[in-house]
């Protein structure tokens, strides 16, 4: 395409790596809970469980991968991690085509991939920050949001399309396959990665699994922007399961109808990813990151008055089209402003550091806005989430720090 910035073929293949594998995690959207639902009969208690376990499990067995990955080549680090979810997402089909499957095994198997994810995602940042210059970091930072949203938008309906056709595990094995291409697309990047050098012990020890946490409280800005991004991704996702009672129960929505509400704002995050390099280059990132950190807060409160009908489905497009565009800006400028005020050696650890705290919280959250819906009723408990929402801009930064090169030549 004219005038896109090329980035080189290393990072076309690592880029092409994470579409594939985004494009098959889309696809696969809630299967585990319709596996649980359609196959297994589990209710509601035990949906619920799957979805806040697994993560908040997998989350606390990824602590001590941070430091172990840090000290490791990324590339291998990343094809293992593709291979282990893999197998684990194949063991799936497997089971069920062998009679065996049960809940145990798919809370094991959400358990092994949630922990994954968060070991490959420190592993693909700390390569990105080695691969290429700070100065492309925005640009690949936004590549890999727009396809995130591209996948968001396609993947949920298209795979409802595909189980209904095919029965409930087909997209898990679609999933499981995007990632051993993911592995293969990952393998040929090619190029030599040199291993890192450990001072001292090669133990790991507690300062290693806490380095990643010392780094981010001992920054003035990453410290309140870990903060601003536990309690918005915390209560934008916990709302998430309530909004779904409320519009496929309450309200009497489609299932075709819940899911366009959510597939079709996702192009607001191909436009958002798109203009965040831009709007950085004429406005500056920390001016930036305060807008749509403010503005994306501003969104969700909306989604409590949400009624029957196309106008009720209107204004939920219209509040999500609001929320997934500054997302969609917020989110690249946030990740590159973290690269750059990470030195080299401490990145894996930040990056999974920051994976931990925000599975731990969006886990939290999740069970206490189910306890709170039973309590004040499910519209209430949205009207709250979105209350709080409005607060947390006082969480967010209000200078910059110091890029981590230049604190490094102090």
């Amino acid at each position: 395409m004219a005038g896109r910035r090329a980035l080189g073929r290393r990072f076309g293949w690592l880029w092409s790596a994470y579409a594939v594998s985004a494009y098959g995690t889309g696809l696969g959207f809630g299967a585990f809970a319709m596996i649980a639902v359609l196959v297994l009969h589990s209710g509601p208690t035990h949906v619920a469980m799957l979805a806040a376990a697994g993560r908040a499990v997998g989350a606390v067995v990824a602590i001590p991968l941070g430091p172990w990955v840090e000290f490791r080549r990324k590339r291998p680090v990343m094809v293992g991690t593709d291979l282990l979810r893999f197998a684990a997402l194949l063991s799936i089909p497997a089971a069920y085509w062998l009679g065996r499957l049960t809940f145990a095994q798919l809370l094991i198997v959400s358990i092994v991939v949630a922990a994954a994810n968060i070991a490959f995602n420190a592993a693909c940042g700390a390569y990105l920050k080695r691969l290429l210059p700070s100065e492309d970091l925005l640009v690949a930072n936004g590549r890999f949001e727009s396809t995130s949203w591209s996948a968001t938008m396609v993947g949920p309906p298209l795979g409802g399309a595909v189980i209904a056709a095919f029965g409930p595990v087909t997209t898990v094995i679609v999933d499981a396959f995007s990632y051993l291409l993911s592995a293969l697309g990952i393998r040929a990047i090619g190029g030599t990665e040199p291993r890192p050098e450990r001072t001292g012990t090669q133990r790991l020890s507690a300062a290693d699994l806490l380095a990643g946490w010392r780094h981010i409280l001992g920054h003035p800005t990453l410290r309140p922007l870990l903060f601003n991004a536990i309690v918005v991704n915390g209560l934008i996702m916990a709302s998430e399961p309530l909004l779904a009672v409320l519009l496929l129960g309450d309200l009497g929505f489609a299932p075709w109808q819940y899911g366009l509400m959510f597939a079709a704002p996702c192009v607001g995050g191909l436009v958002g990813s798109r203009l965040a390099r831009r709007l950085v280059t004429r406005f500056g990132r920390r001016e930036v990151m305060l807008a749509t950190g403010i503005l994306r807060a501003c969104w969700p409160i909306g989604l409590a008055f949400v009624g029957p009908g196309v106008p009720g489905m209107a204004l939920v497009m219209l509040v999500q089209l609001g929320l997934v565009t500054c997302c969609a800006v917020f989110n690249p400028v946030l990740a590159t402003y973290r690269l750059d005020h990470t030195e080299p050696g401490l990145v894996a650890r930040t990056l999974s550091a920051w994976s931990v705290s925000s599975s731990l919280s969006i886990a939290t959250m999740t069970a206490l806005w189910g306890a709170l819906a039973a309590v004040i009723g499910t519209r209430a408990a949205i009207a709250a989430a979105g209350i709080i929402l409005l607060a947390t801009p006082v969480l967010l930064p209000r200078r910059a720090g110091t890029p981590a090169k230049k604190l490094a030549d102090a």
